[in-house]
């Protein structure tokens, strides 16, 4: 009988040493595929598992529920994993909640439905961000104007820009492809559309659709945006009602005096800017830096910024990364002039030595917004016609992470922000 009970609790004394939870650590040195990393977390989601964000520890790793479909998902996508016993795990999230160490565990209980704003015939790999999503094996469906001004946004938790001109001035293209084939035709596909909608122009049309996703926002909504999207949307705001557009973009001259008509109140993230009267000048804005950088591209790198974990979780989630110091690289809007941007808007990610921020977020009504800087993070010079990036030479980008970040931030349970 004493062998008998000796048996029974050496039995429980090792269950309790078995495996019951999965980490796959975002560290630099341990995790293979970085970017897949994010696909996992989401399927889990999608699966009704709840995933702990652990952040600020070993890179931001994910912690979830040990189960054999988890480890195959895993090992098929090849995100490295390490299987934890309930011990292990406890020691983990107690040092994590200790009140000495800027850590936190958050967390994330449902997958966001995503949506990407993009033209009808845009391929994946046109935009870093549906090529990330992609890689991922994040699932993704495609919105455009028609369906933004009928609402259509109110079926998404998140909406990520594609690199769009909202002024109407279709990307500034002018001097340089007027008389290339593509852009007459995405000229006349454009008008078209706008057309159909009831609009005489394009630009209004893109004031409309710039206005309804400011209002998708202020109601609770999560948006992202890249390059182009972002200074051009807030310059759609703040010119609303007023016609910035010369001849060869919407058929009449523009309004006399436009810049002082501009409304800096209804913008977004930046204030203060002067527009870029000339069409031949490939540039929207004094927001952009593109053309005000002494950077070489071999020191052309930004820093993301330390927040406090328990304080600060939205930041500090957004900033997760196995890295701090992130390579830069270029795109029409390359990135803002700090002193343009709004006090109200948190500067995360910054090149102090040029005076430029390359990564932003903001709150705005019940909702977020993020602005990124650049074209690809693993294409410096990214330009039309340039092949794509194959991502699987790149499963570690620091860059492409902070993007990822922003695709799990609506599934996270968030603390009220102090900053």
């Amino acid at each position: 009988m004493k062998k008998y009970f000796l048996y029974i609790a050496f039995i429980l004394l090792s269950s309790n040493a078995f495996a019951s939870y999965i980490l796959i650590p975002m560290d630099a040195e341990t995790q293979k595929n970085h970017l897949k990393a994010y696909g996992i977390t989401y399927w889990s989601l999608t699966q009704d598992i709840k995933v702990k964000w652990l952040l600020n520890y070993r890179g931001g790793s994910f912690l979830l529920p040990d189960s054999k479909a988890i480890q195959r998902e895993c090992q098929i996508r090849g995100v490295s994993f390490e299987v934890l016993s309930d011990a292990r795990t406890e020691e983990i999230l107690e040092t994590i909640s200790s009140p000495s160490k800027n850590m936190e565990a958050v967390v994330l209980e449902k997958a966001p439905k995503i949506a990407v704003y993009t033209p009808n015939g845009k391929l994946p790999w046109d935009d870093a961000v549906t090529m990330v999503l992609t890689y991922a094996e994040i699932p993704y469906e495609t919105v455009y104007d028609t369906e933004v001004l009928e609402d259509g946004l109110l079926l998404f938790d998140w909406l990520h820009l594609h690199h769009e001109d909202f002024t109407g001035q279709y990307g500034k293209f002018y001097r340089n492809y007027k008389n290339a084939a593509w852009y007459i035709e995405e000229k006349k596909e454009a008008e078209a559309l706008a057309k159909s909608m009831g609009y005489d122009k394009v630009s209004e049309a893109k004031r409309d659709v710039a206005l309804k996703i400011r209002d998708y926002v202020v109601g609770g909504g999560f948006m992202f945006a890249m390059c182009s999207a972002t200074d051009s949307f807030d310059i759609a705001l703040s010119a609303a009602g007023v016609d910035i557009c010369e001849p060869m973009f919407d058929g009449d001259p523009s309004e006399a005096n436009y810049q002082s008509k501009l409304d800096y109140q209804k913008t977004m993230a930046f204030t203060d800017f002067i527009l870029e009267r000339s069409p031949l000048v490939y540039e929207f804005s004094s927001i952009d830096m593109t053309s005000k950088r002494l950077i070489p591209k071999e020191t052309d790198y930004f820093s993301l910024m330390d927040f406090s974990a328990k304080w600060d979780p939205i930041p500090t989630m957004l900033c997760q990364n196995h890295t701090a110091l992130v390579k830069g690289f270029m795109g029409q809007t390359t990135s803002f002039s700090r002193e343009l941007i709004k006090p109200t808007v948190l500067v995360m990610g910054e090149n102090r030595s040029n005076q430029e921020a390359k990564y932003i977020h903001g709150i705005k009504g019940k909702g977020f917004f993020t602005f990124y800087g650049g074209h690809d993070p693993e294409d410096y010079t990214h330009k039309v016609g340039d092949p794509k990036t194959e991502l699987d030479l790149h499963p570690t980008s620091p860059g492409y992470r902070l993007i990822l970040n922003n695709v799990l931030f609506p599934a996270a349970r968030k603390k009220k922000q102090k900053t």
